[in-house]
């Protein structure tokens, strides 16, 4: 993939595809092709294949997805499901059409089985039930990791498919309503802190452990893998650390200055009990990354004062 190669990210102002965006520009590559919902909706199929005979990119990162927390998920289980299915559909066939020479889709770790042996291996795919709490959002990520992995065998093409852990960073949704997690604490935590709010109230018992990894280090996975990967089988992008939803509160606590009293609110869900990657396959491959959570909670929330407050 040579610096000058015609690149195409799909979803390009959200958390994951900003964070990419901003590596390739880093990184010197001049071509990229970016196209907001307004310029291109993805949900079209007839001005999705218009956009791929047109622009003829060579190279392809899906991160355009219908995303949020447990709260979102509940809500709109039939926007989730069709959204992701008929953004994949659209994306994937497009690239398969017009001669795509590479494409990386990003799948999440939120769809692999809810009670899966932990650390999680790739194989845990389908091996038991998902989480209720995002089960259509799961349905619709996993369809384009199955799209991806039949058209290589049918059609020979070179789609791969990652699993990165749950992100945070610049660029995310800091809805309280319809966020993940770190952001929705970010939010949270700084409005208590400006509005003097002595109490704050989260959703279930703050007991799971999740595992979290910023975007700039899923960027850099994403081009390494790029580069060194061209395997059917999906792969896990991730820390291989985690700590509990408590902890994670008591860091950006600190981090935002926040005095007040935490209340768990445990007759709401709390999601899958654990979620740890094994990220083994990945680190043999001689990939790591490299932001401490401290540092990149402290980091994005800089950046949070900046942009959304």
């Amino acid at each position: 993939m040579n610096k000058t190669a015609k690149i195409y990210i799909a979803g390009h102002t959200g958390l994951a595809g900003s964070a990419i965006l901003r590596l390739f520009k880093k990184s010197g590559y001049t071509n990229m092709i970016l196209k907001t919902h307004e310029e291109l909706d993805l949900l079209d199929q007839k001005k999705t294949f218009e956009f791929f005979m047109k622009e003829k990119p060579e190279y392809v990162f899906v991160a355009a997805a219908k995303v949020g927390g447990i709260m979102a998920n509940k809500t709109y289980p039939g926007t989730f499901i069709y959204e992701n299915l008929q953004i994949e559909c659209n994306i994937i066939e497009g690239a398969r059409k017009f001669g795509v020479k590479k494409l990386l889709f990003l799948g999440s770790s939120c769809i692999y089985p809810r009670f899966a042996k932990q650390p999680i291996i790739e194989s845990a795919l389908l091996s038991g039930e998902l989480e209720p709490t995002n089960q259509a959002y799961g349905v619709g990520k996993i369809g384009g990791i199955i799209l991806c992995q039949s058209y290589n065998e049918q059609y020979g093409t070179n789609f791969i498919s990652v699993m990165p852990t749950n992100l945070y960073g610049p660029n995310d949704n800091f809805d309280p309503q319809n966020s993940h997690v770190v952001a929705a604490f970010f939010n949270k935590f700084h409005k208590a802190k400006v509005d003097n709010i002595p109490e704050i109230t989260l959703w279930g018992t703050g007991k799971p452990k999740r595992e979290f990894l910023h975007s700039d280090d899923l960027a850099d996975a994403c081009l390494f893998l790029m580069k060194n990967y061209d395997s059917n089988e999906i792969i896990n992008i991730g820390t291989g650390k985690d700590v509990t939803i408590k902890e994670l509160t008591s860091e950006i606590s600190k981090i935002i200055g926040f005095k007040g009293k935490i209340i768990w609110d445990k007759d709401k869900p709390d999601g899958s009990p654990r979620k740890l990657l094994n990220v083994s396959k990945i680190h043999k491959l001689g990939w790591k990354h490299k932001i401490s959570l401290n540092k990149g909670l402290g980091d994005t929330y800089e950046w949070y004062k900046k942009y959304v407050k």
